[in-house]
């Protein structure tokens, strides 16, 4: 894929997922892979078995995506791989039909890979578990189980083992997922077709080695429950290779049955800490690195990893904040004006004490700032009403808002995502990511959003202010 074609696709894939949401676009939309740019026409290839049903269904989120990425007279179209006619002809000329071949395997991002991965204290038992386990699918550890916070790693990881496997594994499948993925292809599938559920069970269990995202998000769903407790048997008792993630260990999994608990126990579990200083540096340099940037002052470095210390995708997304204002602003990329955007976003530094004795930065999780304070800035702010901002209201006037609140909850309070989404009308975690994300993308291109976040973060965080009234 060329440089220029992959810029295109990142983009029209933002532009999908902002249309038909992000549950939708991870079950049906994240597996076409870009051909090729013919004039104004973007090829796809979508995989056998849903390629008809994405052509129909998402007919016209395609083309609204292509005419926003590629302007007027765009269009994108889903067309069939060499194997995919081969395989059809072969079809038609009524020869004996083979047996059904493995089902399309996960795309992994080619940035997540144990060369990219930066090793420290907090890591480095888990990297050496995961790379065992790439080396010897089904050998070393079975199951690995990953456990830690958000954003220090998980995801990484099991990117880099589908990498690995898939570079060298001599031809052994893998497929990457997340638990909310599963649950929404395994409710598709019970409402289209026994035909439909079995193709499920395929492209789960005909694997060697499966990656299985945030498994926490199991809870409270007794059938997906059941089904991945099968698939899990399936896997294991072939051989394959079952790594797992959590925010969690397996025993603190309350509300999972106790026989999917001791499944997850059976292998190894090793946990992933927040990183130290060092890492939190190298993590930045290495992104420098990777992605061109030019920095007048080296010190801005330290800012970012002394003010963002517990979430490496929080530290990578502050340094593209920076860059991106420093863009937008024309200003030099120095110590001083990281500081100042990262006040801007967060408040002004000012670490203290939590329960048990840890330090945390102002921005992630101040523990006298609450939701409410946080709606109540936001009602002032935009003048909406609470109630609106708690409606299924989707008026801009509204939406905007309500938004802006989830992200600034999210970044300034203890609160969990699912605890935020309750907040808010009873709304899942995943309307709290999607608010977050599309806040985050916001800021990065429009100066007005990012003053009111600026002025609303400064009266939240700002000294005297009462942020639990």
């Amino acid at each position: 894929m060329t440089q220029d074609l992959a810029h295109i696709w990142i983009a029209v894939q933002a532009a999908l997922r902002r249309d038909v949401g992000a549950s939708a676009f991870e079950v049906w939309l994240a597996p076409l892979q870009p051909v090729d740019l013919q004039d104004a026409a973007l090829r796809v290839r979508a995989p056998a078995e849903t390629r008809e049903w994405v052509a129909e269904r998402f007919e016209r989120p395609l083309t609204r995506a292509a005419l926003e990425v590629l302007g007027s007279g765009a269009c994108i179209e889903i067309v069939e791989t060499g194997a995919d006619r081969a395989a059809s002809s072969k079809s038609r000329r009524g020869a004996v039909e083979a047996p059904a071949a493995p089902p399309a395997q996960t795309e992994f991002n080619p940035k997540f890979t144990f060369d990219q991965f930066v090793i420290g204290d907090a890591n480095h038992f888990a990297h050496a578990a995961a790379l065992a386990t790439a080396e010897l699918p089904g050998q070393a550890y079975n199951p690995l189980f990953i456990y830690g916070p958000p954003g220090v790693g998980k995801t990484h990881l099991l990117h880099s083992v589908g990498n690995y496997v898939r570079a060298y594994g001599n031809g052994l499948t893998v497929r990457y997922t997340t638990v909310e993925r599963f649950t929404n292809e395994f409710i598709a599938a019970l409402q289209t077709s026994s035909s439909a559920k079995e193709r499920f069970k395929d492209r789960y269990r005909r694997n060697d080695v499966l990656l299985i995202d945030d498994v926490q998000f199991l809870a409270s769903k007794a059938k997906t429950e059941e089904e991945f407790f099968h698939t899990f048997n399936a896997l294991y008792d072939a051989g394959s290779q079952l790594v797992l993630t959590s925010d969690r260990l397996p025993r603190d999994l309350d509300a999972l049955e106790d026989r999917m608990r001791e499944r997850f126990e059976s292998g190894l579990v090793t946990d992933i800490r927040p990183p130290d200083l060092a890492t939190r540096l190298t993590v930045l340099r290495k992104r420098v690195q990777h992605d061109g940037i030019e920095l007048v002052e080296d010190g801005a470095l330290d800012v970012i990893a002394n003010r963002i210390a517990t979430n490496i995708r929080a530290l990578e997304g502050a340094l593209i904040r920076i860059v991106a204002f420093s863009s937008l602003t024309g200003r030099a990329l120095t110590a001083d004006f990281a500081a100042e955007v990262l006040d801007g976003l967060y408040g002004r530094e000012a670490p203290r004490r939590v329960p048990g004795g840890a330090r945390r930065t102002v921005g992630y999780g101040l523990p006298d700032v609450t939701v409410a304070r946080v709606q109540e800035l936001v009602c002032d702010a935009f003048s909406v009403s609470r109630e609106e901002l708690l409606s299924t209201d989707r008026a801009a006037r509204v939406t905007w808002p309500r938004q802006i609140a989830m992200y600034l909850a999210r970044e300034h309070t203890q609160e969990s995502l699912s605890s935020i989404g309750r907040s808010f009308g009873e709304r899942n975690h995943t309307t709290v990511m999607h608010a977050v994300r599309r806040t985050t993308e916001r800021l990065r291109t429009d100066p007005e959003a990012f003053r009111a976040v600026q002025e609303l973060t400064a009266r939240l965080t700002g000294p005297g202010s009462d942020r639990r009234a």
